[in-house]
């Protein structure tokens, strides 16, 4: 090989590099600039194939897609000084290519150290505000959209990145203080417990006194009626008595007297001393 054919050979290679580094290509999902010498020339180029000058000038592409920024678990106090441990994450993307490449050289680890440190603030401003529950459920919509707001505003004008949205994956408190709350929960419902079994047993306790008082009373009317009744049968066996010794006065003597032997003599143990002319033996004696 000759050297003209040499020479031929290195200038097809440089010709070669010297086109291919003429043109660069953009994909949907990437935004670019190009720089010539250092210096921005072309901001927010759009998709597709484009040329530029070889050597001089330089294509940044930057991703374009939606991004998820991952923020590590910190702790926030609330309104009323207690803590809470928040795990969020942030999707923010690319919307300024040339403000994002002043504010971070093209780095997507510096547009997230940034929007990370922004985050933090700007949880720890929102909650600081809130109470425990205004965090947990009450506002906490409001407050995720007031935050995502307010990034959004300080992102795009510092960085050229928008916020598309925060959110908290969850809210817990600190394991060193769960420990105690737990307790503390624990404390409360064992108090009300006792406070339902006291309210019980007073319950049972007045049940069971109107039970017992209604035992007596029904027992008393009860018995004031069974006496009522059994006047009433005493009286109707009275009169009816009183009826039938006025009708034979003699007969009726002669009944009661009979009964008396049979009630008296009922036992052959038993001893009764009497004067034999009593009144007491007046049928015994009388055939008649």
């Amino acid at each position: 090989m000759n050297f003209k054919s040499l020479l031929s050979i290195v200038l097809a290679v440089l010709v070669l590099l010297i086109a291919l580094d003429g043109f660069f290509i953009v994909h949907q999902t990437e935004r670019a600039i190009v720089l010539r010498f250092g210096a921005v020339t072309r901001a927010d180029v759009p998709a597709g194939f484009h040329f530029k000058i070889p050597f001089a000038e330089r294509a940044i592409k930057f991703d374009g897609r939606i991004i998820t920024l991952d923020a590590a678990p910190q702790t926030y106090y609330t309104l009323e000084k207690k803590p809470l441990l928040v795990d969020s994450f942030a999707k923010w993307r690319v919307t300024d290519v040339l403000r994002f490449y002043n504010a971070t050289t093209g780095q997507q680890s510096t547009a997230e150290l940034i929007l990370g440190q922004r985050v933090d603030e700007g949880l720890r401003n929102q909650i600081s505000r809130r109470d425990m529950h205004e965090v947990i459920s009450g506002e906490r919509d409001l407050l995720m959209s007031e935050l995502t707001s307010e990034l959004n505003a300080v992102m795009l004008e510092n960085v050229g990145v928008e916020v598309v949205d925060v959110r908290t994956k969850r809210i817990d408190l600190p394991p060193e203080v769960s420990r105690g709350v737990y307790d503390r929960m624990e404390s409360e419902r064992a108090i009300l417990a006792r406070q339902y079994r006291a309210q019980g047993d007073e319950l049972a306790i007045g049940i069971r006194a109107d039970a017992d008082r209604q035992t007596v009373v029904i027992a008393a009317n009860a018995y004031k009626e069974s006496e009522q009744i059994r006047g009433d049968g005493d009286a109707s066996s009275a009169s009816i008595y009183a009826d039938a010794f006025n009708r034979d006065p003699e007969f009726y003597e002669f009944y009661r007297s009979i009964n008396a032997y049979t009630e008296v003599f009922a036992n052959k143990d038993d001893l009764m001393i009497l004067d034999p002319d009593s009144e007491f033996f007046k049928y015994l004696k009388s055939g008649g």
